[in-house]
């Protein structure tokens, strides 16, 4: 088959081409090679190409950015991929597009799960619920995958190149001590592993919204604290609040999401965070 992913040179776009390309035709189309925001050219690249299946990894997710830039949010997180969604369905590809934990408040404590009511609190996470809503209306058939708090290999674009592992690392060797939030709790998840559930999932023709997040919780904190325990490293590792960082953008406290989708169709191969995250510096550590 031939599938084209959008944003090829993202952190979770180079997995994915990277992972496909054993199996399919690849042809992946950086950030470079085409503006999201022109309809036209998203429909010529469509019609040139003619994939079976049309990845869209990319998205405006700078949160600050979005809610100095509304317009734009809208133009690239709804309008161009429902509009992306709408020539997929009259082209007969199938259209697999990304999407956040950020649609949902965080104020229900415990998983979310794909059926639950969203209700996102900034910019970035309004505009890529209505992204969703415009991909379903448009296009039943199309898989929306919900991540949250993504890692990899490659560079994260809007975080300048750092993923929080990086940071954490990198903060632990320059400073020797680091404060992380413990009242903020995410399912910290390896793209890697993102990439494994998509391939399978597709395989189960699944439509609509799925959650693909690694299994289980834990608060930033946590999560720092695993990564200096597995590497080893010698730091001093303090608790903070999200009060001791005050943010300019509103952001859930509480967005751990739950496959539900996944388990019941029997095709959950997300990894318990610590797992995935043992793996992932394992990779790095070679």
């Amino acid at each position: 088959m031939k599938v084209l992913v959008l944003g090829a040179n993202g952190q979770l776009g180079n997995d994915i081409v990277s992972a496909f390309e054993k199996e399919h035709e690849v042809i992946g189309i950086t950030h470079d090679d085409i503006d999201i925001g022109n309809l036209s050219d998203i429909h010529q690249l469509l019609l040139e190409k003619k994939p079976n299946i049309l990845i869209n990894t990319t998205a405006f997710h700078h949160v600050e950015l979005c809610e100095q830039s509304p317009e734009t949010a809208e133009l690239v997180n709804a309008i161009a991929v429902g509009f992306m969604a709408n020539i997929c369905k009259m082209l007969h590809i199938k259209f697999v597009h990304f999407s956040t934990d950020y649609v949902f408040d965080g104020e229900k404590k415990t998983p979310y799960v794909e059926t639950d009511f969203a209700s996102p609190v900034n910019v970035y996470g309004k505009s890529k619920l209505h992204g969703e809503k415009l991909i379903l209306e448009n296009n039943p058939n199309a898989l929306i995958i919900r991540i949250s708090a993504i890692y990899g290999q490659h560079a994260c674009r809007a975080k300048k190149g750092l993923n929080f592992i990086q940071l954490m690392l990198k903060l632990a060797q320059e400073k020797g001590e680091v404060k992380v939030v413990d009242d903020e709790f995410v399912s910290p998840t390896s793209t890697k592993n993102v990439v494994q559930q998509v391939a399978l999932t597709l395989k189960s023709d699944i439509n609509g919204i799925v959650h693909a997040t690694s299994e289980g919780q834990c608060s930033w904190y946590e999560f720092a604290e695993e990564i200096f325990k597995y590497t080893h490293t010698k730091v001093n590792l303090y608790k903070g609040s999200s009060s001791d960082f005050p943010a300019k953008v509103n952001r859930p406290k509480y967005s751990v999401l739950q496959n539900d989708v996944l388990h019941k169709n029997n095709i959950n191969i997300m990894l318990p965070w610590k797992d995935a995250l043992h793996q992932y510096l394992d990779e790095i550590k070679k």
